[in-house]
């Protein structure tokens, strides 16, 4: 009679692939963790190392706005006050040539001319101007030797300002002089006599610190040379100019 064997019992089931699997598997997703965090802090950085606008940023002080740190005074300084020497005048100038401190006889101060401290010993220059030409001032010379002359070069050590202003309706009588004009053509000149008011102004800050009186511009004789305007064949006599020296001697004396 066939005999049968003992019925083989099933294989035992091995959990060795599954624990094999499941660690991998957990590699993967530590792996994938950690290149997403990767990513992340790439995207958080902006990707870019080359960033032109840095920003600082200073902790902010307790109990105050965030602008002053320790140790540190950050309180407006106070404004410069103007210094007395500046004249104040918006009209003030820098004088380039002696010719600018006319503008002395218009009101305008000169804010690299010598200060006045007194007249003793002081340079001055004279102006003059005339009734056709009430704000064109021409220089008046005065003699050189005279402690008070200064040559056109040295105007940075003037501190006075002589000012003759032709007074309105002084005019005299015309006395009519003979000229060749440049073509050599025969012309009649009338030759006005006048008076001039005379004013002394610190040159530095135009401020009025004397009167000279009036000085005449006679016309007693016809000059040698003379200007003239062509339209009206008029000319203006200038200030006698021993009278305005005088003035000048009495006043910087």
């Amino acid at each position: 009679m066939q005999q049968f064997g003992a019925p083989v019992p099933p294989p035992q089931k091995s959990n060795k692939g599954l624990v094999i699997g499941l660690g991998v598997g957990a590699a993967v997703v530590l792996i994938l963790a950690v290149c997403g965090a990767g990513i992340g802090l790439f995207l958080a950085s902006g990707g870019d190392d080359d960033d032109p606008t840095p920003i600082a940023s200073a902790p902010a002080t307790p109990g105050g706005d965030g602008d002053s740190q320790p140790g540190t005074d950050n309180s407006p300084e106070p404004a410069p006050s103007e210094s007395q020497d500046e004249p104040s005048n918006n009209n003030a100038i820098t004088a380039r040539f002696s010719s600018d401190f006319s503008s002395v006889c218009e009101g305008s101060p000169i804010m690299n001319a010598a200060a006045y401290n007194g007249g003793s010993g002081a340079k001055a220059y004279t102006f003059s101007n005339a009734p056709d030409r009430p704000n064109n001032w021409s220089t008046r010379s005065v003699s050189s030797n005279k402690k008070y002359y200064a040559r056109s070069t040295e105007f940075e050590t003037v501190s006075v300002v002589a000012c003759l202003k032709f007074a309105e309706g002084s005019q005299g009588e015309p006395r009519e002089c003979q000229y060749k004009d440049s073509s050599d053509k025969q012309v009649t000149v009338k030759y006005i006599s006048g008076r001039y008011t005379l004013t002394f102004h610190a040159a530095k800050t135009g401020e009025k610190i004397g009167d000279g009186g009036t000085v005449n511009a006679p016309t007693n004789r016809c000059p040698s040379f003379i200007s003239y305007n062509r339209s009206t064949m008029e000319s203006y006599a200038a200030p006698d100019t021993g009278t305005v020296e005088a003035a000048l001697d009495k006043f910087l004396s």
